[in-house]
C-alpha cells in the first residue's frame, strides 16, 4: 500500500473517531467550562473562541450556541465577527478535507442529495453556494464537506461563505448580547430587544426572498445558444439601451430597451408569457428592474443571461450589427 494512501486512511480514521466522539458526548459539553477558557485567556480569548468554533464546524457540533455565546462574551459586533471567522475557517478546513482526503466517506454521508448539490454548483457556481448559505436547506456541517466534492474553486467557496454567513452570525450574536443585557438590566433594553427581534425577522424572511429571486435563475451562454438553435424553447429579450444595439445584438433577440419594456409587455400574447424568457441587461440594477416588470406582467419563468452580450461576443458567437 502506498504511503499516501496510508496517510489518507489514518487521517480519515482519526477524523471519523473525533466526529463520533464529539457527536456522542456533545450533550455533556459544559458551557461554563467553555466560558472559563475564554475569560481566563484574557486577550487571547477571541483566538480561543475562533479556534473552538472552527473545531465545532469540523466535528459536526452545532454552531448556533457558540454564536449566542459570542454575543455574550464580545458584544454583538465582536461576537458576530469572531463567530464568522471561526465558521469560515472550520468550513474551509472541512472543504479541503473532503476534496483531498475523505471524498468517498463524504459521498456516503451526503447520500442522494450530493447529485443535486453538484448539479447546482455546476450550473450556478458561487451563486448556488450563496443560496445554500442564506437558505438553510442543507445541514451546515455536512454542506461544508459536500461542497468539497464539487468543482467550485476554493477561493470562490470561501469568500462567498464568509459574506453570506454574516446575516445569521449577526442575528444570533445580537440575540445572545440582548439576552445578557436583559439579565443584567442594561440601559435601552427595549430598543435592543426590538432590534434583536428585527434581525431575527430579517433572517426568517430572507430565505423566502432569496428563493423568489433565485427562481429568476441564470442561464449561461452555451445553454442559451442551444435553446435558440433548438427553435422556440426560449424567448430572448435584449433590454439594454438603444445605443448598445449599435454595438451588436443576437439575431434571435427581441430588442426592447428597458424604458419601453413595460408598454411592450402589454402587447405580448399570454401564450408567449408562458414560455421561458431570457433577458440581457447591462447592469444588475437594470436586471432587477427588468425581472420586476416581467413578473408583474405575468411571466412565470424568467432568467438572466450570465455575462450578457460581452460574454456572448467573447465566446465568438454570431452577432448582428456592430463591428
Amino acid at each position: 500500500m502506498k504511503k499516501g494512501t496510508i496517510c489518507r486512511l489514518a487521517l480519515l480514521t482519526v477524523l471519523g473517531l473525533a466526529i463520533s466522539y464529539a457527536v456522542y458526548f456533545r450533550e455533556n459539553i459544559d458551557p461554563d467550562i467553555v466560558e472559563g477558557w475564554i475569560v481566563n485567556a484574557g486577550p487571547w480569548g477571541p483566538v480561543i473562541f475562533v479556534l473552538l468554533y472552527a473545531l465545532a464546524a469540523i466535528l459536526f457540533l452545532p454552531g448556533s450556541a457558540l454564536t449566542l455565546m459570542g454575543g455574550i462574551f464580545f458584544g454583538p459586533v465582536g461576537g458576530a465577527l469572531y463567530s464568522l471567522l471561526g465558521a469560515t475557517i472550520g468550513a474551509s478546513i472541512s472543504f479541503l478535507i473532503s476534496r483531498y482526503v475523505a471524498s468517498e466517506w463524504v459521498a456516503r454521508k451526503s447520500g442522494g442529495r450530493l447529485e443535486s448539490l453538484i448539479k447546482g454548483v455546476e450550473a450556478e457556481g458561487w451563486r448556488f453556494v450563496a443560496f445554500t448559505r442564506l437558505v438553510p436547506v442543507f445541514p451546515f456541517n455536512l454542506l461544508n464537506y459536500a461542497l468539497g466534492l464539487t468543482k467550485i474553486r476554493f477561493s470562490s467557496y470561501t469568500i462567498t461563505s464568509f459574506i453570506c454567513m454574516f446575516p445569521g452570525s449577526l442575528a444570533y450574536s445580537y440575540l445572545g448580547f440582548t439576552g445578557k443585557e436583559a439579565l443584567t438590566g442594561g440601559e435601552g433594553m427595549i430598543q435592543k430587544v426590538l432590534l434583536a427581534v428585527a434581525l431575527l425577522a430579517l433572517l426568517f424572511f430572507l430565505p423566502g426572498f432569496i428563493k423568489r429571486f433565485r427562481k429568476s435563475g441564470i442561464i449561461d451562454i452555451k445553454q442559451l445558444k442551444d435553446a435558440l438553435d433548438a427553435g422556440d424553447e426560449v424567448l430572448l429579450i435584449d433590454a439594454r439601451d438603444k445605443k448598445d444595439y449599435e454595438k451588436g445584438y443576437v439575431k434571435e433577440s427581441i430588442n426592447v430597451p428597458l424604458t419601453d419594456l413595460d408598454e411592450w409587455m402589454k402587447t405580448l400574447p399570454a401564450i408567449r408569457k408562458e414560455k421561458r424568457i431570457a433577458v440581457m441587461c447591462g447592469t444588475f440594477p437594470k436586471a432587477k428592474k427588468t425581472i420586476s416588470i416581467l413578473s408583474k406582467a405575468g411571466v412565470k419563468d424568467v432568467c438572466l443571461v450570465d455575462g450578457g452580450m460581452k460574454k456572448w461576443k467573447s465566446e465568438g458567437l454570431p452577432v448582428e450589427g456592430g463591428s
